[in-house]
């Protein structure tokens, strides 16, 4: 079966293509731009890949190998509904879809157990944690990785194996294709308010999600919440049962290790939980979560309150009462969404820098929250130690003064084209 990808140097797209060239599909596909990601897809073996994406140029990929099956990205289907891929497709009856279907298609052709990561926030290090471990025990892996590590590529199939690790994201209900074989729920904490009007819509997509999954572990608060009761099919856990088992910094990172000994030592019909977890403790980590730059000097894509609280709270364990933070908010719909959440979230740091925040897939009907105003909406103690900022020489002279002075530096960044993270990269990195 031969499957072009739309977007193929993407972050999501990219892996998933070289999942399945290594599960034996051919493969190829198309971007707008030439990038470092797509000489790394080629030196795999996909070199069929074109950049520009008009009709011509999938015409041209269809009559070199006739194409059976088209992925492509929400994005581009919201965005660009009638691309000139798309209608090329819709002429030649070409089978399309977004990714989910396609995975879950390799998953039932080389017959894998799913194991599913799902939660509000800590999906990609849990995910990350998943993969490392059942490395570290000489499992043979399917997996899709959405972060760069050390250990891992962003997608990869390998012979002779059993289970496929997938980080399923609740946006667009994308995590409710999939019917895990083991799911482990990071958090359930109302988000996406653009897919999910109410906290009842949220809670009751994660219910379907627990029913359609044979075994899951949740965390008891989130137990709670979505009323769900300990039994063979879901395991409740109290973190206050698994205290000093993880010696990982950070609570949030602690929690990861701990929901991930719990349920590979279920799966593999272990007991030695602990030992499991002595081995997560040498975890080494991923990017954009609590990454440092330079010394002194983090990126950490958290974006949600929940998320933002761990990393302060990881800070704070590293560096005491000498955090400073840079903030950039993830989306201005959000920062509407949680702009009462922000009143104390920085309450306790030593200083504040606020620059604009990411801007994609935005309610145009909502003001464009300025640095100043989201300053108005901090405590008046947080306040105090707020300035807004912009990605420019005078930011970056005051993050150099504050490392020399001893500080510990967080920089809560969006990522992507044009964020505070990419710019952190620029300036410091070289």
């Amino acid at each position: 079966m031969h499957i072009f990808f739309s977007g193929i140097g993407g972050t999501g797209i990219g892996p998933l293509a070289l999942v399945a060239k290594q599960a034996g599909y051919d493969v190829s596909g198309s971007d707008k731009q030439h990038s470092l990601y797509i000489e790394h897809l080629q030196k795999y073996g996909i070199r069929d890949i074109t950049i520009g994406q008009s009709y011509e140029d999938i015409a041209a990929a269809h009559n070199r190998q006739p194409i059976d099956w088209y992925v492509y990205s929400s994005a581009v289907a919201i965005e660009q509904p009638d691309a000139p891929e798309f209608v090329f497709c819709r002429e030649q009856n070409i089978h399309m879809s977004k990714r989910d279907e396609l995975l879950n298609q390799i998953i039932s052709d080389r017959q894998l157990k799913l194991i599913a990561v799902a939660g509000t926030h800590g999906k990609t290090t849990t995910t990350a944690m998943t993969i490392w471990l059942l490395k570290q025990l000489g499992m043979p892996l399917g997996y899709i990785l959405p972060a760069k590590s050390s250990f891992a590529e962003m997608g990869a199939y390998e012979p002779g194996a059993e289970y496929f690790v997938y980080e399923c994201d609740e946006f667009d209900r994308n995590f409710l294709a999939y019917k895990p074989y083991l799911s482990l729920i990071t958090g359930v904490d109302w988000d996406h308010p653009d897919i999910y009007p109410t906290r009842e819509d949220y809670n009751a997509a994660f219910n379907e999600f627990l029913e359609q999954s044979a075994l899951s572990y949740i965390w008891q608060p989130d137990a709670k919440q979505l009323g769900v009761e300990n039994s063979d099919a879901v395991g409740v856990i109290n973190y206050d049962d698994y205290a000093g088992l993880s010696q990982l910094a950070g609570d949030v990172n602690r929690q990861d290790a701990v929901l991930v000994a719990q349920g590979i030592a279920t799966l593999l019909h272990r007991d030695d939980v602990s030992a499991i977890a002595a081995m997560l403790d040498k975890f080494p980590g991923v990017s954009r979560r609590f990454e440092q730059i330079v010394p002194g000097l983090y990126s950490d894509y958290a974006h949600t309150p929940p998320k933002i609280r761990g990393a302060l709270q990881l800070a704070h364990e590293v560096a005491g009462e000498n955090v400073v933070v840079v903030y950039e908010g993830l989306h201005n719909t959000r920062q509407h969404f949680i702009k009462d959440e922000l009143r104390n979230l920085f309450d306790g740091v030593k200083k504040l820098y606020i620059v604009p925040s990411y801007l994609a897939r935005e309610d145009e009907t909502l003001k464009l929250l300025t640095p100043d105003d989201l300053k108005l909406l901090l405590s008046a103690e947080a306040q105090t130690v707020t300035e807004p900022a912009a990605l420019n020489a005078n930011l970056r002279e005051r993050i150099i003064r504050h490392l020399e002075a001893g500080d510990t530096v967080v920089c809560v960044t969006a990522g992507g084209g044009g964020s505070l993270d990419e710019w952190l990269r620029k300036e410091f990195r070289q």
